[in-house]
């Protein structure tokens, strides 16, 4: 993504160049192994700034994502219709010191065994950028944890066993932790491989194996930094590279595997343990900009947000063959 391309996303959307819902799926393509019968199982409005961001699966199927540039959490059926849970509050200067996009945006979603969803918001100010909880039947987001206006956090993991949450500041090349209850966020890493190079650095991360992974778009690279016993960050190890504009991932279950989102090349790949990578979908599948992957059973989606295809933001659904080599 490049700031001025985003503007201009944001312009087109606010002149009225609108795309109507469609909850309709396309034909299933063939996609790559271990992926099939991947279609586009929603549409989202551009104009409304319904471009997702991040995504979880709830134990019903339905989909939690983020819609950036509205400032909202929604729940997408199964049937493919999103419902709005919530709006964060509009920052008084309309976002537009929000680093590196100028624009107030939505990013990192973590949901609860509860069903508690917690959101990251990205402003420019210091009255509402930070760590947001909402609750279960609840519209009003509250925020549990500030952090710094000059930043940008983006990716958002939570550890059960140090009990913290880590967020990825991809302006500021740090990752936060900050208390499971809300509270001070404390700088856990800042790390020389976190930081950008030229837009945007430190962005997906996932707690895996006492681990937190964490992808950086402008290096192109996926890292693991330990979680110690004294909940302290290890060295970075640099897990893989080559990939060029990567955002958010996920494993997929069988060890280390990954599928992650390729933003500018419109990709999904595979990540093997030894760091190689495969495409396994593309813009032929309908991919636009996609900005991470969900996984739960043989369900994956990928979200798009079309920040510079600026065409069709949708939602993306296939099957995961766990038996694919």
């Amino acid at each position: 993504m490049k700031k001025t391309l985003m503007r201009t996303v944001l312009a087109a959307a606010a002149a009225g160049l609108s795309l109507t819902t469609v909850v309709t799926a396309t034909q299933a393509s063939a996609a790559t192994p271990p992926l099939s019968e991947a279609r586009i199982v929603s549409h989202f409005d551009l104009a409304k700034g319904q471009m997702p961001e991040n995504a979880v699966i709830e134990p019903n199927g339905s989909l939690d994502v983020t819609f950036a540039g509205a400032r909202q959490v929604a729940r997408i059926g199964r049937d493919g219709t999103a419902r709005v849970l919530a709006t964060l509050p509009a920052p008084s200067d309309g976002g537009v010191h929000t680093p590196a996009l100028g624009f107030p945006l939505t990013t990192g979603l973590v949901r609860a065994p509860d069903g508690t969803l917690y959101v990251l918001y990205a402003t420019g100010t210091a009255d509402l950028t930070g760590l947001w909880r909402l609750r279960p039947g609840s519209s009003t987001p509250e925020r549990i944890a500030a952090l710094p206006a000059d930043g940008l956090p983006n990716g958002l993991a939570y550890d059960a066993r140090s009990q913290a949450f880590y967020i990825t500041d991809s302006v500021l090349g740090t990752v936060w932790s900050v208390p499971a209850g809300g509270g001070h966020a404390t700088a856990w890493s800042t790390a020389p491989e976190l930081a950008a190079q030229g837009f945007l650095g430190v962005n997906g991360a996932q707690v895996h194996d006492g681990a937190l992974w964490v992808t950086n778009l402008d290096r192109g690279t996926v890292l693991s930094l330990p979680i110690g016993r004294d909940h302290r960050a290890g060295a970075p190890e640099v897990r893989a590279t080559g990939l060029a504009g990567i955002d958010d991932f996920t494993f997929t279950g069988r060890g280390t595997e990954i599928l992650a989102a390729l933003d500018v090349p419109d990709q999904v790949v595979r990540i093997a343990a030894d760091g190689t990578s495969s495409v396994v979908l593309d813009a032929s599948d309908g991919l636009q900009n996609p900005t991470t992957v969900a996984v739960r059973g043989t369900d994956v989606y990928v979200p798009s947000a079309a920040y510079l295809t600026a065409t069709d933001p949708n939602l993306l659904h296939a099957r995961l063959d766990r038996h694919a080599r």
